[in-house]
């Protein structure tokens, strides 16, 4: 995995992933405490936990996978 993002890239990608991350520990305490609906709270909650987790790989790599695919992006 080569870098294929520059240090503003990386700050939004690791900024935003940490974001989604507490969204995803939020919705999992919500969904634990009963708040949420049983099923869909889970799933929201471990989504948000991925792809949060790989948003946070990605700024503190440098590596995009939607740019390592090709797709030209604006960061």
């Amino acid at each position: 995995m080569k870098c294929n993002i520059d240090a503003r890239g990386k700050a939004i990608r690791l900024i935003s992933g940490l974001f989604v991350l507490i969204v995803g520990v939020i919705f999992a305490v919500l969904s634990g405490v009963g708040v949420s609906g049983p099923l869909w709270g889970w799933v929201v909650s471990v989504c948000c936990l991925v792809g949060g987790g790989f948003m946070v790989f990605e700024g503190w790599t440098g590596w995009c996978a939607v740019r390592a695919m090709g797709v030209r992006t604006k960061f």
